[in-house]
């Protein structure tokens, strides 16, 4: 395909033995004897803070320097109530059903609904074509008053000893 490097060349002598860098054959052909020559010097180099691991062909994943994931800090919890602000479902307010730390999505409830086509599994059954809500990034929501019917940010306080969730736009203290 290209020009092939030194170290990939394989060369055959006239005795029609085959001889690579590294590999010699010797002997003749009834007994062939395989001897290898040292191996090259492994590249050693300064490892980085992430490791990336592939999750499929095509997607990346970072890994902490435990081999773990890193995980993606968001600011919502289950079973907030939320408003998508992006996408097709822009304005539905919902309540966050699943939080999907390692690649930062959420499951809201009725968001995000697709017709998933769901094959067989055994013998005599049949497919079905089921409709059901898939993830969305959670940077796609915000927080939801009910009380004035508003949206907002969240803020952090200090009350009675314990730090609780408030929103910025109303003062609404939030469960945890």
């Amino acid at each position: 395909q290209g020009a092939s490097s030194p170290a990939h060349r394989t060369r055959v002598t006239m005795a029609g033995l085959l001889t690579m860098p590294g590999i010699s054959l010797q002997g003749s052909f009834a007994g062939l004897q395989l001897r290898r020559g040292p191996a090259p010097a492994a590249r050693v180099s300064a490892a980085p803070a992430f490791h990336v691991v592939a999750k499929k062909k095509w997607e990346k994943q970072e890994l902490n320097q435990n081999g773990n994931p890193v995980r993606v800090s968001m600011h919502v919890k289950t079973n907030d109530k939320v408003v998508v602000i992006a996408g097709v479902d822009k304005g539905k307010v919902t309540t966050v059903v699943e939080l999907f730390t390692k690649s930062g999505e959420i499951l809201c409830k009725d968001v995000n609904i697709k017709t998933k086509h769901v094959k067989p599994k055994g013998e005599g059954e049949t497919g079905q074509i089921i409709q059901r809500e898939f993830p969305i990034a959670h940077s796609n929501v915000m927080h939801w008053s009910e009380e004035k019917k508003v949206r907002s940010r969240i803020g952090h306080k200090v009350e009675g000893g314990k730090k609780v969730r408030f929103l910025k736009k109303t003062g609404e203290v939030l469960a945890n």
